[in-house]
């Protein structure tokens, strides 16, 4: 049996990959009368004179929902929230193993934005943080940046989560390359939620005044299906006409190819095979490319070293430099909920980075990037993501 035939299996035996387990037995009265009635009515009172001793009392302090419409899975599109459920059971099972945290799937059967809003907001109480998972783009964009007051971390980890791992393997790319990251000329290909995110992170948005606590590279030119987002463009949305206060600074127009001229960096979170070794021909001495369409790359790592790239990632396990978001969330969500921060910010996502990439003490060509199934990863992202949250 191939992968796709095993993983069908296991699903079938399994009949779901997570469960809930107590954490102590109920065998007598006494157990009984402690965990429940009467007994609970101790921490319902105490939670009720300070709603913020329900982190002492609960599972709150550790538990997260993963929450998704089910319209944008994996490279499979708009499945829907039942069809969504075995990529979010996976989900909790990578942050009880890497992050230790009790994670559980909430699929939504509405792709409103004003209902996903309204439900996160209905779901608040029970949780210490919101996995956003799997949610479309444009529609992400509004849902995540009007949930950051609610008390409570919300990260929509198809967009900050490549980010956050992406950014971690450019600075060591960067580094083997003999190239400052600050004077890198990025192009992302594809403009929706990750290559937004990747934007924005690269071109330091979101810290305010507070710019000197970030590099920015020198300047990026996203893409989408269309060619190059530009001034020049008449059929942009509302957030790509946003990404040009901050991109393609020169206002280039054209294809694709068009921004590859002089580029020291690709990035693809678009996808398969829409390069070739010639395309990669057109960028700088010593390019960096991150080809992150999955299952099939952009360009498969053997094509862009025949056109001269000097270190190439992708998503995929099976091949060097796995560009993999497990490497950030698990981490990131345990710092959050240590440091019971109230929401994820620019620095603590900076900070991430940073801890996933000086992870990798000696980093080379073929490993820019820590392993994906380090255990020892999350420890350090949550240390630095704790320290940034600065409560």
């Amino acid at each position: 049996m191939n992968n796709y035939e095993e993983s069908l299996q296991l699903h079938k035996t399994l009949r779901g990959k997570i469960t809930v387990r107590n954490k102590m037995d109920v065998r007598t009265n006494e157990d009984l009368s402690k965990v429940y009635s009467p007994g609970v009515a101790a921490p319902c009172e105490a939670i009720a004179a300070d709603k913020n001793k329900v982190y002492d009392y609960t599972l709150k302090g550790n538990c997260v929902a993963i929450v998704t419409d089910g319209s944008a899975v994996l490279g499979l599109g708009n499945i829907g929230p039942e069809a969504a459920m075995p990529v979010m059971e996976g989900k909790a099972m990578l942050f009880k193993k890497f992050g230790d945290i009790d994670a559980f799937p909430i699929c939504l059967n509405t792709q409103d934005t004003e209902e996903i809003i309204r439900t996160v907001k209905y779901l608040a109480p029970t949780f210490g943080g919101i996995n956003l998972e799997d949610i479309a783009a444009p529609h992400c964009f509004e849902i995540e940046r009007r949930l950051q007051d609610i008390g409570i971390p919300v990260f929509h980890d198809d967009q900050d989560g490549t980010a956050i791992v992406v950014l971690a393997g450019l600075i060591n790319a960067a580094k083997l390359v003999g190239k400052s990251l600050f004077q890198l000329k990025v192009v992302v290909n594809g403009a929706g939620a990750a290559g937004t995110a990747i934007t924005r992170l690269l071109r330091c948005q979101g810290f305010g005044d507070d710019k000197e606590a970030c590099v920015s590279v020198k300047d990026v030119i996203a893409c989408d299906s269309k060619g190059i987002v530009s001034k020049d463009r008449t059929d942009l949305n509302e957030e790509k006409i946003h990404l040009l206060e901050y991109t393609n600074t020169n206002n280039v127009s054209g294809t694709l190819q068009d921004a590859l001229k002089g580029a020291d960096v690709f990035i693809g979170v678009s996808k398969g095979n829409l390069l070739t070794a010639d395309d990669i021909r057109l960028m700088a001495k010593d390019a960096i490319i991150f080809a992150l369409a999955n299952p099939t790359p952009e360009i498969m790592p053997d094509e862009a070293f025949k056109g001269g790239a000097a270190i190439v990632g992708t998503g995929r396990s099976d091949l060097p430099n796995q560009i993999n978001n497990v490497l950030g969330f698990p981490g990131i969500f345990r710092g959050a909920l240590d440091a019971r921060a109230p929401r994820i910010t620019p620095a603590m996502k900076l900070a991430a980075a940073h801890a996933i990439a000086d992870h990798l003490r000696n980093p080379t060509r073929e490993q820019i990037i820590p392993a994906t199934l380090d255990p020892a990863v999350a420890h350090h992202v949550a240390e630095a993501v704790r320290a940034a949250a600065g409560i």
